[in-house]
């Protein structure tokens, strides 16, 4: 890998999943893409974060805003990989990714255990690997890699 793997993820729930990796990160280069909220702020100190625009869930203007900066975030840093465990900030920066040939994972989360989570949904078709927590979320993703639960 030659660039940072790019670690992008709203506040809360999606974040700990992101953070539950962190025996896989933390020997690499990264960078993070989250929201400049007080929860973020205290569980990344220390690491280097990009502020995304927030909220996004069904906010148009926040989703253009985020998509600006995933194309010009992946051009200026040329991740070796992208990695998102939701939620809507999640979209422009598979969708970018994808356009740029950068490989990306999604990671289902661990609460969404009877149906697909609509960033899962709409990532889909810019995803180079899924990874699910819950044999029964191979149901409606099965081209995913079992894990078992992060969390």
């Amino acid at each position: 890998m030659t660039g940072p793997v790019l670690l992008v993820s709203t506040q809360g729930g999606h974040l700990a999943h992101l953070l539950a990796l962190r025996s896989w990160w933390e020997g690499r280069d990264r960078l993070w893409v989250c929201p400049d909220t007080p929860d973020v702020v205290d569980r990344l100190d220390g690491e280097r974060v990009v502020h995304s625009h927030s909220p996004t869930t069904r906010n148009v203007p926040n989703l253009a805003r985020n998509a600006v900066l995933a194309m010009r975030l992946l051009r200026e840093e040329r991740p070796s990989l992208v990695v998102s465990a939701g939620a809507g900030v999640a979209v422009p920066f598979f969708v970018a990714a994808w356009a740029l040939d950068i490989p990306t994972v999604f990671i289902e989360v661990y609460d969404r255990f009877d149906s697909p989570t609509m960033t899962g949904r709409l990532c889909g078709p810019f995803t180079t690997r899924r990874i699910v927590q819950w044999q029964s979320q191979l149901e409606f993703y099965p081209d995913a890699r079992l894990v078992g639960p992060l969390l």
